[in-house]
């Protein structure tokens, strides 16, 4: 198809109609031209869609070629030249993406959205890198409009020197890039007691993943010297909720980050322009927005994003406190809620896929149920397959037409395997928010149609 589409627009039909007056291109549907080069695409097309069913696995779609004029007619946007170069010198989607937003909901917020959330449109993305304009975002104080050149990062405490530097200072030091998610770990909390939200976006919407440039810690510490008795860093960022938390000294020293860079281009503001700490695998609130300040210290600080908040209550009525790493995770993309099958004819060959990630290394492998986890099949992985970021995963799925409970679990290179919702509920109780990442179930009717259950057996 695509060497009949070259030939006619280098010699042939395509040329003419493009020389043809205003006049006669409006009323060239009675021209002979026109009418043979309507026949052409007939044929090609025809030929093509059969082509496209013999040699592809997933055909779902079908068409009648010579009936469907989006092959037959000339579309508007290709007589005529589109917008040059100089139309936006900052790129944005184009208009018919419209829908893929962060969205958000009174429900998570503190009610004037200035603390509150906007969850990433996960089932909209392809691959393991989230634009930058759909990250989710999570502030307790508004955003941060920083300008850089009057902007200071400072480190102290029980270092052997104190150290004040400004951006450029900063961007002297050796830099790296790194893929990583960064998630929330509320991600999936509202549904600690039982489904809520009857949506991909909302339920686990509380998570991205990106390309991170910046500098390690730990090669900053090299210049400084760093006390024998300094356990701990506290991270505090500029912004008006002075959000800090603080990080045991050896995840500083391994793989902690000062970034400025993200996908490519600067942090936007809404994610801590012009710098923020990324702390890789661990629960994003550690993840300071905004950061001015790294203090070193024997003993952790207590601050209230580590004692009022962000610590899980277990069943017997206390609280983990100082716990970090995000666990080994998955979701099924597609289908989803945002995502049903209800276009689709019994015998259509369909792909099932989805994300997994794990804070504590690199995701091994992934299984699927289509019986909420009575029974198993082994997903393909496919794609970059990182630490610490995430991983899609695909099944090939002849369609049925009827019920599923389709639940996905994954497993890390560290040994640890998702738990079922049951089993998380029995070490942890109901209770905590944080930290969920029992297995996800959609059931999928006989229409099609995806809605969020929990499989509690």
């Amino acid at each position: 198809m695509t060497l009949s589409f070259q030939k006619i627009t280098q010699g042939g039909i395509m040329n003419k109609i493009i020389n043809v007056s205003k006049e006669k291109l409006e009323n060239s549907n009675d021209t002979a031209e026109d009418s043979s080069r309507r026949d052409f695409f007939r044929k090609t097309a025809t030929y093509s869609v059969s082509a496209l069913a013999a040699a592809t696995l997933i055909a779902p779609v079908k068409i009648n070629a010579e009936d469907d004029p989006a092959i037959t007619e000339e579309k508007p946007w290709g007589t005529k030249f589109g917008y040059p170069v100089t139309h936006n010198l900052y790129g944005e989607p184009s208009p018919y993406e419209h829908h893929v937003t962060r969205r958000n909901t009174k429900l998570l917020s503190s009610g004037n959205y200035y603390a509150s959330i906007a969850m990433c449109p996960v089932f909209d993305l392809d691959g393991i890198i989230t634009p930058n304009g759909l990250f989710f975002n999570r502030c307790h104080g508004g955003t941060a409009e920083i300008d850089p050149n009057e902007h200071r990062l400072m480190i102290h405490g029980l270092v052997d020197k104190t150290l004040v530097l400004t951006m450029d200072e900063l961007k002297r030091y050796p830099s790296v890039s790194r893929i990583h998610f960064i998630e929330c770990p509320a991600n999936g909390g509202p549904e600690w007691r039982g489904p809520q939200f009857p949506s991909l976006q909302f339920s686990k919407g509380m998570m991205s993943c990106a390309e991170w440039t910046g500098v390690y810690i730990k090669d900053i510490l090299k210049d400084l010297g760093l006390k024998p008795e300094a356990k701990w860093m506290l991270a505090e960022g500029v912004d008006n909720s002075h959000m800090g938390r603080t990080i045991p000294i050896d995840k500083v020293l391994d793989d902690a980050m000062i970034v400025w860079g993200q996908n490519g281009e600067a942090l936007r503001p809404e994610q801590g322009y012009p710098i923020r700490l990324l702390v890789p695998g661990w629960e994003g609130n550690l993840c300071v927005k905004w950061l001015g300040r790294l203090e070193f210290a024997s003993e952790p600080f207590y601050a209230k994003e580590e004692t009022a908040k962000y610590t899980a209550l277990k069943k017997s009525g206390k609280a983990i406190q100082h716990f970090y790493a995000n666990e080994v995770n998955s979701v099924i993309t597609s289908p989803c809620p945002e995502k049903p099958w209800t276009d689709l004819k019994k015998g259509d060959v369909v792909e099932i896929s989805g994300l997994a990630w794990s804070g504590m290394g690199t995701v091994e492998g992934v299984d699927l149920s289509f019986d909420g986890g009575k029974n198993w099949v082994e997903a393909s992985l496919k794609g970059l397959v990182l630490p610490k970021a995430w991983t899609r995963f695909s099944y090939i799925y002849k369609y049925e037409g009827k019920e599923l409970l389709l639940t996905s679990r994954a497993r890390d290179d560290a040994g640890h395997i998702q738990p079922s919702v049951k089993q998380e509920r029995e070490a942890v109780g109901v209770e905590g928010v944080y930290h969920r990442n029992g297995t996800s179930t959609w059931a999928v009717a006989e229409d099609g149609k995806v809605t969020n259950v929990q499989v509690l057996s």
